[in-house]
């Protein structure tokens, strides 16, 4: 799992995405936002909190040749 970690710079970019997304959530209104935009925001925040991004390990293996 350590070779999935995510570096610095990557981890700070999903910090300021999904802070942005949940202004925009904010600002928009919580109750009028639909549901699935709530998805990749909180997923960019957890990316960046654990450094452990589902979505680039899925793809890695999704494209990786064998």
């Amino acid at each position: 799992m350590e070779k999935y970690k995510l570096g610095a710079a990557m981890r700070l970019f999903f910090l300021f995405a999904g802070s942005v997304m949940w202004l925009g959530i904010w600002l928009t209104g919580i109750s009028t936002v639909h549901w699935i935009l709530f998805m990749p925001a909180s997923f960019f925040l957890v990316a960046a909190a654990t450094g452990i991004c589902p979505g680039i390990i899925f793809m890695g293996r999704l494209t990786s040749k064998k």
